[in-house]
Order: C-alpha cells, then structure tokens, then sequence
C-alpha cells in the first residue's frame, strides 16, 4: 500500500480562511500522490508535498511565514528517512524560499544533522541553492501581525495556540510502494519570536521521526512543550512497545502533551502498514490523507 498524510497546522482556524487551507492542503497531497502513483520514493513524495505548502502563504512555512521580534523571517525545517534514519535539519535559517529542500541538501550531501543560521545558509550556497531575499517571503498580512504585535507587552508564544492567532507549521509523512516511510516537517516559528529561537520542527525526534519498521509522525503545535516531551519519538516508542495502532499512539502523545506541559496542537501519524492517524486538541487542524485502498483523499480542517 502507498499512503501520503500532511497537516497544515493545528489552531482556531476563522472560517473566512478554511477554504484557503482545504485548498491548499488538498493541492499538496494531491501532488505528493502523484509522485507514489509513479513508483516514486517517500522522500520526493514528503519533499513536494511539504514545498507545495512552503508556496502557498496562507501557511507558516517558506512564503508567509511569521516575522520575528526584529521583523526577520526565521525558517525551521528536519525530513527523515525511516529505512536508513538518515536525516537533516536547519534552524533559524533565513533568505531560503523552500527549507525542507535544504534540510534533505544536509541529510544527502553532509555528515550533518542539523545546521543553523549562517552556517545553514552558507551550506546552501555552497551546494548551489539559490537564496532570496527577506521581501520575497514577507506577505502584508504577517507585516501587519508584527506590527500589532509590538504594541504588545503580555503576548507568549504559547498564546498562538490558545487564542486566534495562527500556527500553521506544515508536516507529511507517506509511505512508498517499497515500504519506505519518510517524514518531515517546515515551519517560520512562532509570532515575534525571539530572534534565534528553534522549535521542535527541527528537532528529530520532537518535531519529526520516522522509522519503516515502525512508523512516522510530524507534529505541529507549541513548540517548547512539543520539545519537552519529545513528542514524535514518544509517539512512535508507543507504537513499537506496546503494539498500539496509529489512532491510540496519536492520541497518548496529545494527551501526554497537555497532562505534562499543558501543551497544545497536532499530530499526524503514518503506521508501518501505511495506516494514517491524527489527534489534536485545538479547535482546528488543517490535514489531508490518501492510501492506494481509498477511492477518494481525505480533506479536512
């Protein structure tokens, strides 16, 4: 069976924007699929499917993602391969329109896991990535956010999820007609961020795992307490221990995230047979899925 499920954040999505977010998920499982449908593999399959969102500025990913305490675009973005649990990160990277691409640069073309800043952004350069500049992600909307913002003195990040502002980290994981399981996740962070801060969408094992024998997850939601609980390992450790399936091993991370850090968000689960889960436990989670046993995708938010 071949199986692609992506998230586009998990928050109080306001009903004028669902359709932007049906949308825009919709159009990128919908090319992430056909990449499986030829007998492609599950990193090009994650890696399209995870830029079409990076694209489209309704997302915090790539295009329209959040500005920073300093007006900055920050870019975190980690993809794993579950067969050989080979994988790359960059954090707090900016001027790259499509992070996730970066990140599967470090994985396949370094003995490095994780870059961040400059030196994300010179590895960029040096293996030929165009950069682009700040501008060419801004969008009016997330100028106008920041703006508001600074008048602020109570806000927290945590408050992103809680209230109405948005969270829309991206995340895929599918499976490939050779039982290849990848992951990966990209998100711009949280709203006026500190510069230089990381949240768990880079982090293997936080925000992003994979293993064929077992699984994959993307997690979307705080990062901080994502981080504190190690949420994607955690979820996958469940599933290879105890034998749970996909639904109950989503529902003990989200459960265990709010019972140990009152934590708030999303996860999406892809178990070894290809079987996609998700939990979430805020009003709204933006999230698609397919599998070679459905007639139709699954779209909802």
């Amino acid at each position: 069976m071949i199986s692609l499920i992506l998230h586009g954040g998990a928050w109080n999505i306001p009903n004028e924007i669902v359709g932007a977010h049906r949308n825009g998920v919709s159009l990128a499982l919908e090319k992430g699929w056909k990449i499986l449908e030829r007998g492609g593999h599950a990193l090009d399959a994650i890696e399209q499917t995870i830029r079409s969102m990076e694209d489209d500025p309704i997302f915090d990913a790539g295009k329209g993602s959040f500005l920073n305490e300093l007006g900055e675009i920050e870019l975190d973005a980690s993809i794993m391969n579950g067969t050989s649990l080979k994988c790359g990160a960059i954090a707090a990277a900016q001027n790259i329109r499509n992070p996730i691409s970066l990140a599967r640069m470090v994985m396949e073309k370094s003995e490095n896991v994780l870059l961040t800043g400059l030196g994300a952004v010179r590895f960029a350069k040096e293996h030929g990535m165009p950069v682009c500049r700040n501008d060419d992600l801004l969008v009016p909307r997330e100028l106008k956010r920041w703006k508001e913002l600074q008048q602020s003195k109570s806000f927290s990040p945590k408050d992103s999820f809680r209230a109405d502002l948005p969270s829309d980290t991206v995340g895929a994981i599918a499976m490939d007609e050779k039982g290849n399981i990848a992951a990966g996740t990209s998100t711009g962070g949280t709203p006026n961020k500190h510069p230089g801060r990381v949240g768990d969408s880079p982090l293997i094992g936080c925000g992003t795992y994979a293993d064929s024998q077992v699984g994959g997850v993307s997690c979307t939601g705080w990062g901080e307490g994502i981080i504190k609980v190690v949420l994607a390992k955690t979820v996958i450790d469940h599933m290879e221990m105890s034998g749970a399936d996909g639904d109950a091993a989503a529902l003990f991370g989200i459960e265990r995230l709010k019972k140990k850090v009152d934590g708030y968000g999303g996860i999406i689960v892809l178990d070894k047979n290809g079987r996609p889960s998700v939990a979430f436990n805020t009003p709204r989670m933006a999230r698609a899925y397919r599998t070679s046993e459905m007639n139709a995708p699954f779209v909802e938010v």
